[in-house]
């Protein structure tokens, strides 16, 4: 079991991505924007983040390149996800700031779960 941080500011996301993970019996918490995301990162530390790309007050990119370079949170495996058509080149912004992984709304339930638990330590 892990502790999985998911940063969306759409409730249905936020509950849909929730049911899938305790359906693995990992505890879940969230946030609604950027700004309660990077607090609720450095409060919670979780083991992964599931962080939206596009988030009210701060955008996930900052968040991510905020946590990555942050040596209390850079341990934190974070998979970004956006609704977006994506092209290389934005693949590319997400990795840049530190990403481990990328996934496109709308996801597969597998899709998410081998992205966020690859990203567990052992």
């Amino acid at each position: 079991m892990a502790k999985i941080l998911v940063v969306d500011d759409e409730p249905a996301i936020v509950t849909f991505v929730t049911k899938i993970l305790q359906a693995r019996n990992h505890e879940v918490v969230s946030a609604s924007d950027g700004e309660a995301g990077l607090e609720a990162a450095r409060r919670e530390q979780p083991d992964v983040m599931v962080l939206d790309i596009n988030l009210p007050k701060l955008d996930g990119l900052k968040v991510c390149k905020t946590l990555k370079s942050d040596d209390a949170t850079k341990h934190i495996g974070i998979v970004m996800i956006t609704a977006a058509y994506t092209t290389v080149e934005d693949a590319n912004v997400g990795e840049d700031c530190g990403a481990d992984e990328y996934v496109v709304k709308p996801f597969l339930r597998e899709v998410l779960l081998h992205n966020v638990e690859r990203l567990i330590p052992e």
